[in-house]
């Protein structure tokens, strides 16, 4: 029984630790499907012809992310003329991020990786976060094309840092 234990934690640890990506420049985004705030599905992939811009955060309602956020919120405009659909994304339940929302006044999609994946996934994932939390995104963005293909990636292991939203903006600005 003991031997059995064993390797089942053994066949989790190692499945956990292959899912961890790198995403490069010039790859295809890894395709995913979430829950937004209002408990409805989004699949990458059904937003091909528009860009897309994937910031990943590590918890809502603590400062840094707040920050970032509401910066994003405070020039959506921006976006929304560069054609760019944000898409927020964090382990907090849908339930969380729903209220964080609804707080800040937020005004695109924030969506719930609470299994953790589409973290993975795209390589922004903390195996040990603050105070012991295991399992949180790390701070990251990534801005995909139309035809799906990452155009930039900024993976942050640093969480009380920013994304470069200068960069980001340069990116978006040469695919229009």
């Amino acid at each position: 029984m003991k031997i059995v234990e064993r390797q089942i934690i053994f066949f989790v640890f190692y499945s956990h630790k292959k899912l961890q990506m790198k995403i490069e420049i010039g790859q295809s985004a890894p395709d995913f499907t979430l829950y937004d705030t209002e408990k409805k599905q989004l699949t990458l992939s059904e937003l091909k012809g528009r860009n897309v811009v994937l910031l990943f955060f590590p918890l809502a309602f603590t400062s840094t992310c707040t920050k970032e956020l509401c910066s994003v919120r405070d020039n959506i405009s921006w976006y929304n003329n560069a054609n760019a659909k944000v898409l927020g994304i964090s382990v907090d339940s849908l339930q969380t991020l729903a209220k964080f929302k609804e707080e800040q006044k937020l005004n695109f999609t924030l969506l719930s990786d609470f299994n953790k994946e589409v973290s993975a996934a795209y390589g922004s994932f903390y195996e040990m976060f603050g105070y012991n939390m295991k399992g949180v995104s790390k701070r990251s963005a990534f801005v995909i094309d139309g035809e799906g293909i990452i155009r930039y990636a900024e993976v942050l292991d640093n969480a009380s840092e920013i994304p470069d939203f200068n960069a980001i903006q340069e990116v978006l600005s040469a695919l229009n």
